[in-house]
């Protein structure tokens, strides 16, 4: 078997090449000569678990963001073609093994990209805007003007999640750093709230619905407050708590955690909205595969402004 080079984690937690056989696609599968991986706070956060184990014939290989170019297609592969870019978040939250010079994913949970669109862009896109669109799209069903707030609006999830709201026709409230708002206003937001100077609730009332993407401490309990009665509360981080049950019920709002998953029709879809300028992924560092625990530092030290991407030569 031909081998690759992928990025390893180790039980302890370092991120490492090594040299392992390159996968094979099954039936309906596809198997992408990687370009560009987007690197996601579930990286760093599962690195950081001790999942990783001590197999060394199953290491863990982080990563579900992949862009590339299709070189092999398993039996009954109908979507794709040898030579077509594709990118896209496969099997998550299952191993998808992104960190690697090849990678394989079900032909159903990618989808082309987009002429003029860079592999770097490609690669940052698939699981912050798939998150971002199944909690704004799927979850929260952001109409014409509603009003909604998104927190840490400038990161990877975000800032893709106020362009969607805002292509929706909705009011968009957003907090995020001083330093970032030229740009989140840039992207669609309405109303900027720099967090650490102003609580969020004290400006930002009456709100349709809230996206949380911080979870940490009492910002699931603080965004009620912003919701009028009817509200609808999503919180995305998935070791966040929502509020209790009993102020949920007193303030007459409704408050949900989600975990993305593949889908391939609503990738399509924001597709053509990256072609025709609709929406727009900001890089905010990219390193080579080999310096992928770079990025993870980057991501750890807190609030990027956008994507951290990895790219193969």
């Amino acid at each position: 078997m031909t081998d690759m080079t992928a990025i390893i984690t180790t039980p302890d937690g370092r991120l490492e090449p090594a040299r392992l056989q390159r996968p094979v696609p099954g039936p309906s599968e596809v198997l992408i000569k990687a370009a560009a991986v987007g690197v996601n706070p579930v990286d760093w956060k599962t690195r950081r678990s001790g999942a990783a184990g001590s197999d060394p014939d199953h290491p863990m290989i982080l990563g579900w963001d992949v862009a590339g170019e299709v070189v092999e297609a398993g039996f009954g592969v109908t979507r794709f073609a040898v030579g077509d870019r594709v990118f896209g978040m496969p099997r998550f939250p299952r191993r998808a093994n992104c960190y690697a010079e090849y990678v394989v994913a079900g032909s159903r949970e990618v989808a082309r990209v987009p002429d003029g669109i860079t592999d770097v862009e490609a690669g940052g896109f698939p699981l912050a805007a798939l998150t971002a669109w199944q909690a704004v799209v799927d979850t929260l069903h952001i109409s014409q003007g509603e009003r909604i707030l998104v927190h840490a609006a400038s990161g990877g999830v975000g800032h893709l999640a106020v362009q969607i709201a805002a292509a929706r026709g909705a009011e968009v409230w957003a907090t995020a750093s001083a330093k970032n708002h030229d740009l989140v206003r840039e992207l669609g937001a309405d109303h900027l709230i720099d967090y650490h100077v102003q609580r969020f609730e004290d400006v930002c009332t009456d709100m349709d619905a809230v996206l949380d993407l911080v979870g940490a401490g009492d910002y699931p309990t603080r965004s009620i407050t912003s919701l009028k009665r009817g509200g609808r509360l999503v919180v995305i981080p998935s070791v966040a708590d929502l509020p209790p049950a009993e102020l949920l019920q007193s303030a007459g709002v409704s408050a949900t955690k989600m975990l993305v998953e593949p889908d391939y029709a609503s990738l399509e879809t924001m597709a053509r909205m990256l072609a025709d300028g609709r929406l727009r992924v900001v890089i905010a560092d990219t390193r080579p595969l080999e310096q992928v625990a770079e990025l993870h530092a980057i991501g750890e030290s807190g609030g990027p402004l956008g994507k951290l991407v990895a790219v193969i030569e």
